[in-house]
């Protein structure tokens, strides 16, 4: 039923878990696509160091995710799991520092899906002008970059089950691709001797290595993804632990793999120099079947960052669902079309902030990416750390709330288990973002600024909407968990929360309440 008939229409359920692996495949999986050139020309023989180093955090802040993903299943992932754990004002910052990350993420990945295609395109890649005062602008890519978030808008206005079986087919390619390249890698080409030597004699500097580490953990970026489509996931509590864990497993797998073999095969310089296509440059210079894998390797490497930007649009789209729905943004934002089921409002907005992202981007010159891909490591720091925070919070706060999947290694304190890994992913996500404000000139300037300007947004349309400024709107947590574990069909957790909240409440009325 439309809107107009005074029902809301809300998101469906359809994503499987495969679906649900996949987009967080893509957005994670893909993201060394973009980052072995960027942190290659920085880490020099240190590559798989500043990966490691990376995938550390990534280790505690997936399973942080893994757990508050499955116990509350909504759209809008960190910036839910802050809200409900830390209050209203923190759940837009978290959501602040996410949309940034999703529209710089479309804008990102559009950018490197134009730059492989022109893996065969080279003239295009080189193209430069000078346009007044900004010199060296490639318009070619940027117009290649615009058609491709053209094509996105209209695909994730479609619906999600397109969009979901668009990165399904792909992510399954892509995984065969990657594997492929990594084995035939280390089987015909790796050699010993190389990697020990820039390993020994081309070790950067230490600001070096930070700017290195903080541009690596956008390999890592991605399990917000899954979230933000928990409430079109089928059967969450069970799909999303599965799906996560799976996801901490194989990236990490995939992102230590790719640094290692490349230095063991090529000068880090050769990586370096080919910021748009670095993993299809890396496939060609493998023997025997170099002429044939650089060119697939292009192919794949240009869908798969396209449905990595793909998951931008969707991200984008369901957290400003979210935030409208919880009252953090205009309600205009949350409305979902009557036919495609689908937040178009949000969808066609945010996709044109990426689009002008992109604009800004290009405008820099020769290190375009570079200086998006600043931008998107803030974001990610950010909310990661706001959510680790929740983790430990929503631990206190709601001990009884049913948990399909626990951190573990936890202490006891008092009535609440916290889990030692969510103290170290709140440690490493602070630490991160110190480093993506040290190292980062952009970042350093746009990020908080990007902030403020969010910030004064929430307050205006708060005093506006009569709710507090800097408190938060009440509200029933019990009563909408067992709305979540109704709308999920998850039966069992339904009727144990549910005899849960009613001994809580017989305790809370004292011995009159069995009167």
């Amino acid at each position: 039923m439309a809107e107009s008939e005074g029902k809301k229409v809300k998101l469906r359920r359809e994503v499987t878990v495969w679906g649900s692996f996949c987009w967080g495949y893509a957005d994670v999986g893909a993201d060394v696509y973009v980052a072995l050139g960027l942190v290659i020309a920085a880490a020099q023989g240190a590559t798989p160091l500043a990966f490691a180093i990376a995938g550390t955090v990534y280790i505690f802040v997936g399973l942080a995710y893994t757990e508050m993903a499955a116990a509350y299943p909504i759209a809008g992932g960190g910036q839910y799991f802050t809200l409900r754990g830390m209050g209203d004002f923190w759940g837009l910052l978290t959501g602040a520092a996410l949309m940034l990350d999703y529209t710089v993420d479309i804008a990102l990945f559009a950018m490197a899906s134009a730059g492989y295609v022109n893996f065969f395109f080279p003239a295009a890649r080189e193209f430069a002008i000078d346009l007044g005062p900004f010199s060296q602008v490639n318009l070619v890519w940027l117009a290649e970059s615009m058609g491709f978030i053209g094509f996105l808008v209209a695909l994730n206005i479609k619906g999600v089950r397109e969009s979901s079986l668009f990165n399904e087919i792909l992510g399954a390619l892509d995984m065969v691709m990657e594997t492929s390249i990594i084995v035939l890698g280390f089987a015909f080409a790796w050699r010993p001797d190389l990697f020990l030597h820039q390993w020994h004699t081309q070790f950067p500097g230490t600001r070096e290595l930070m700017y290195a580490v903080s541009i690596a953990v956008i390999s890592f970026v991605g399990l917000e993804s899954v979230s933000q489509a928990a409430q079109e996931t089928i059967r969450p509590a069970a799909v999303l632990p599965r799906t996560s864990l799976a996801l901490i497993i194989i990236v990490l797998l995939f992102a230590m793999a790719f640094p290692t073999v490349t230095i063991g095969i090529v000068p880090w310089q050769d990586i370096a120099s080919r910021e748009g296509d670095p993993v299809a440059h890396l496939a060609s210079q493998l023997p025997y079947v170099g002429f044939l894998a650089g060119p697939v390797a292009a192919i794949l490497a240009a869908t798969i960052v396209l449905i990595s930007a793909n998951t931008g649009v969707m991200g984008c789209s369901r957290l400003a669902y979210s935030m409208s729905e919880l009252g953090l943004i205009g309600s205009w934002l949350s409305h979902v079309h009557p036919k495609f089921r689908t937040p178009v409002r949000a969808i066609v907005v945010f996709s044109g902030v990426a689009a002008l992202e992109a604009v800004v981007g290009f405008l820099t010159g020769k290190r375009a990416l570079e200086t998006i891909a600043n931008m998107y490591a803030f974001g990610a720091m950010l909310a990661y750390f706001l959510s680790s925070i929740a983790l430990l919070a929503l631990r206190v706060t709601e001990p009884h709330t049913p948990r399909p999947y626990k951190v573990p290694l936890n202490l006891r304190l008092r009535n609440a288990e916290l889990p030692v890994p969510g103290f170290l992913a709140v440690l490493g996500t602070c630490g991160m973002l110190a480093i993506v404000l040290w190292t980062h000139q952009f970042a350093r300037i746009l990020g908080p600024l990007w902030v403020v300007a969010w910030v004064a947004y929430y307050l205006w349309y708060r005093y506006k909407s009569r709710r507090p400024l800097l408190g938060s709107v009440p509200r029933n947590w019990d009563a909408d968990q067992l709305e979540i574990l109704a709308d999920t069909g998850e039966w069992e957790l339904y009727e144990r929360f549910k005899i849960e909240v009613e001994r809580r409440k017989r305790l809370a009325n004292g011995p009159s309440a069995g009167k």
